[in-house]
């Protein structure tokens, strides 16, 4: 009986420990959920993207022709004017004082043409006679040829003179947007050289242009581009997520900086509602080279491996493997795969940051790769800027 009881005092214990060993394998960690799918097989094109500067086609300073007293100022600030619109009047009593001189000085050399043909009409009578010489003939012609040479010469003051009453109207040089007034009623303002003062500005809105450097391959790609026709632009603000302004280029530079070893490049845009400033940053691309099938995975799928791009794909037993790829541009968010990965893999979308090593067991679930679906003139709410504003990928699960 002592026997008995020893055997049964085991096989309790043995009992108890498998059944806290239970609870220890009960406990494993399940393997990872993640989101596969296949590529995005689709057509692309390259686009270079830039950083530039709007700028106005035509900008004026307005500045008076003539001095004077500035007696009214005829335009609200920043309004819209057109060519010819009269801008400021300056007091032009001066003016029409000088020019009924210059009118006086005219109808007195015209009084000398009419004595000095006269008397050249009498000395020539005398003349048939005997009565005078050839020399009082000849100085008799002179006089009347000086006389109508003092006539041309006050038919130009007076001209002179109708031109500065007109500048008394300084008017708009250009259709533009104007800028605010420099100078109020009652200010005496030089005027008629580049030194004079400045009244206001002009800038001209619609169409405007946009400004940026390139490098010189750049340069050399677009010109080769170029016998078959002017590549496309596009242009967004910073606080847009698409290009939805287009244009053409339409001028380069003729020469590359060699301090810099970049070109200036401009683009014409058209500006109908007026809302594009000069002076405001924008970003551009420049289409590249010609449509082609590409693959693309989102952006975050794409991870780093020292100094390999790498993404995970999923094989049939569950298995991940990574997988090293040659990137290409953004497109639509989505991540352009050069190289490297084949069309029918499938790539873990979503949950990248759970792949602790490869060959680990994942549980995946199939998902789907939509690019993002731009709108035009869509605000970001704080977004980067145009030289580094990136675009999120748009990823969503069966």
């Amino acid at each position: 009986m002592r026997t008995v009881k020893i055997v049964t005092a085991s096989a309790l214990m043995a009992v108890a420990l498998y059944g806290c060993s239970q609870p220890s394998e009960a406990q494993a960690p399940p393997a990872p959920a993640v989101t596969v799918a296949t590529p995005l097989v689709r057509a692309v094109q390259d686009w270079d993207e830039f950083t530039g500067r709007f700028e106005a086609t035509q900008s004026v300073e307005v500045r008076a022709r003539v001095g004077g007293y500035i007696q009214g100022v005829h335009f609200r600030d920043g309004d819209y004017v057109s060519r010819g619109q009269l801008l400021f009047t300056l007091d032009p009593r001066p003016a029409q004082a000088a020019l009924a001189s210059a009118r006086a000085q005219l109808a007195q050399a015209q009084a000398q043409v009419n004595l000095a043909r006269t008397e050249l009409t009498r000395s020539e009578t005398l003349l048939a006679s005997q009565a005078v010489s050839q020399a009082e003939v000849d100085t008799r012609r002179g006089a009347l040829q000086t006389a109508e040479a003092a006539i041309a010469a006050a038919n130009a003051n007076v001209r002179a003179r109708q031109l500065d009453l007109e500048f008394t109207r300084v008017t708009a040089p250009i259709s533009g947007r104007v800028s605010d007034r420099r100078v109020d009623p009652g200010n005496l303002v030089a005027g008629g050289s580049s030194q004079a003062d400045v009244l206001t500005t002009v800038v001209s809105s619609a169409p405007i242009h946009f400004v940026f450097d390139g490098s010189e391959a750049v340069l050399l790609k677009y010109q080769r581009q170029a016998r078959n026709g002017a590549a496309p632009i596009q242009v967004r603000l910073q606080d847009e997520s698409s290009y939805a302004r287009s244009g053409t280029l339409d001028f380069t530079d003729n020469a590359v900086d060699t301090a810099s070893g970049v070109i200036r490049l401009r683009a014409l845009i058209p500006n109908a509602d007026g809302f594009l400033k000069p002076g405001m940053f924008g970003q551009a691309r420049l289409a590249g080279a010609g449509t082609y099938q590409a693959m693309l995975v989102p952006d975050a799928a794409v991870a780093t491996d020292q100094a390999r791009r790498i993404v995970y794909v999923v094989a049939a037993d569950g298995s991940v493997a990574p997988k090293p790829v040659q990137l290409g541009p953004l497109v639509d968010g989505l991540r352009v795969i050069r190289s490297g990965l084949q069309p029918t893999d499938r790539v873990i979308i979503n949950g990248v940051q759970r792949i602790q090593a490869p060959g680990m067991k994942v549980q995946a679930s199939n998902g789907r790769i939509t690019p993002v679906v731009q709108q035009a003139q869509v605000p970001v709410t704080q977004a980067a800027p145009a030289s580094t504003a990136t675009f999120a990928a748009s990823v969503s699960g069966d």
